[in-house]
C-alpha cells in the first residue's frame, strides 16, 4: 500500500470508534480470556472470509479454487489431487469436486499421470495462470485486511497462531 493510502487510512480510522468483540457480537462479559480469545478468533476468521469472498466474487471463484489454483501455480508441474489436498488450507474441501468444477471454468485440465495409468495428474491451464496474474493485482486489497497491523504486529500474530496450532 503506497504512502498517500496509509495516511488517508491513519485519518480514516482515527475518526472511527474502535470495534471491540464485545460490541460486535453484544456479550458483555466472557468466562475468561482464553474463551474470548477462541470466539474472537472465530468471529475475526468469518470477517475476513467475508472481505474475501467479495474479492474473489468478482471473478467467479472461491476461496478453495483459488487455493487449487495457487498450489498448482506453486508447485510448478502436475500434482494429484491427493498433493493437492495434502497442501490445501481447507483440509475438508472436497479436492476433487472443486477440481471438476475448474475443469469446467476452463483453469484447470486432468492428464493421464505418466508413472501410473490409473492416476491422474492435475494442470493448470493459461487461463487459470491469468485469472492468478489479475488476482496477483489485488494483493493490496487482500492485504489492506491486515494494515492496522504493523510488521512486528503481523508477525507477533503468526507467533501466536503457530502456538495455538503446536499446543494441541
Amino acid at each position: 500500500m503506497n504512502t498517500r493510502r496509509k495516511k488517508l487510512f491513519r485519518i480514516f480510522t482515527a475518526c472511527i470508534p474502535a470495534m471491540t468483540l464485545e460490541k460486535d457480537i453484544n456479550q458483555p462479559k466472557f468466562r475468561n480470556e482464553h474463551q474470548k480469545a477462541a470466539i474472537n478468533l472465530i468471529y475475526t476468521f468469518n470477517w475476513m472470509n467475508e472481505k474475501i469472498d467479495r474479492i474473489f466474487e468478482q471473478f467467479d471463484i472461491t476461496q478453495q479454487q483459488f487455493n487449487i489454483l495457487r498450489i498448482l501455480r506453486g508447485a510448478g508441474e502436475p500434482l494429484s489431487t491427493l498433493q493437492i489436498r495434502q497442501r490445501m488450507l481447507d483440509k475438508m474441501s472436497d479436492t476433487s469436486r472443486i477440481v471438476d468444477r475448474l475443469i469446467k471454468k476452463g483453469m484447470v485440465k486432468k492428464n493421464t499421470c505418466r508413472a501410473d495409468r490409473r492416476l491422474v495428474d492435475i494442470i493448470i491451464t493459461t487461463k487459470g495462470k491469468k485469472l492468478l496474474e489479475k488476482l496477483d493485482n489485488r494483493s493490496d486489497e487482500m492485504d489492506a485486511i491486515f494494515q492496522s497491523l504493523n510488521e512486528e504486529d503481523a508477525k507477533s500474530l503468526n507467533q501466536l497462531l503457530d502456538k495455538i496450532r503446536n499446543s494441541g
